[in-house]
Parts: C-alpha cells; structure tokens; sequence
C-alpha cells in the first residue's frame, strides 16, 4: 500500500515548522553562537547523504519512493552502512537546523521525523523488500543496521 503522504513532505513540514517555531515559541537557547554555525556542516552532510543514495537508486533505476515496488535491493555506497541512509541524512538536516536555530524547540522536530519515519514507513518497506528479495534481504539486513 503507497503513503499518500511521502517523507520528503514530512520533512519539508518539520524543516519549515522547526524554524518558525524557533521564532515563535523560544523556549531556551542551549546552542549559542558561534557554536550554533557548526549546524551546518550537518545540514551539508544530510544534503550530501541524500544525493550520494539517491544517485545511485537512479543508477540503478529503481524507485526511492514507499510502497513501489523495487527492481533491485541496492547494497552499495551509503547503504553499507545504514539500510536507511535517505531518512538518515533528512535526520541530519533537521538535526543541522535545530543546531543552527539553538532553541531547544528545535531540537524536538528531528526526533518527530524519526518516530513518524520508524512507525510509518520503515515497517512497510522492510515487508516489501522481504517479499520481493527474501533471504538475500534478510541476510543484508543482519549485517546493516536499520538507521546507522
């Protein structure tokens, strides 16, 4: 069964909410400046993350997108390493942002994605990669952690 409502827009949601709410609800500030700036080599890193997997889906020409069925289980770059480097590296953004923004507020938008990402959407893909790639799934996923 496809969301309808994909992760790239829950991000987006929680990306835009995470600043306004910044400004709107200060709560404490507990990163100051200039520490505040290193947000942002996060923020590059989750950019770069999601490029680098997303490429490489691309590559290979199957779909990135939940609930689609996947031509091919992709065990290459990043997901050496994480089954989940896409939603790792929008984690990093929020994470990047909320270092940047300093308010704890913040800081609550990353752990949002994360458990909207962990009961939504993960559970649904692992079935579907189960069913399409069996054992050799199952295998990639004894090795590789699900987040990093």
């Amino acid at each position: 069964m496809k969301p309808k409502i994909m992760p790239p827009t829950y991000f987006m949601i929680l990306l835009v909410l995470a600043v306004v709410f910044n400004f709107i609800f200060p709560i404490r500030t507990i990163v100051r400046f200039p520490y505040n700036h290193l947000g942002w080599v996060l923020v590059l890193a989750g950019v770069v993350l999601n490029i680098w997997a997303d490429g490489i889906f691309k590559k290979r020409k199957t779909t990135v997108k939940p609930g689609e069925k996947s031509s091919e289980l992709v065990i290459k770059g990043p997901f050496k390493i994480s089954r989940n480097p896409m939603y790792f590296g929008m984690v990093l953004i929020l994470l990047g942002v909320a270092v940047v923004c300093g308010d704890l507020v913040s800081f609550l938008f990353p752990i949002i994605f994360i458990i909207l990402i962990e009961f939504l959407f993960i559970p649904l893909e692992e079935r579907e990669m189960q069913s399409i790639f069996g054992k050799k799934y199952l295998n990639y996923k004894k090795h590789v952690r699900r987040w990093v």
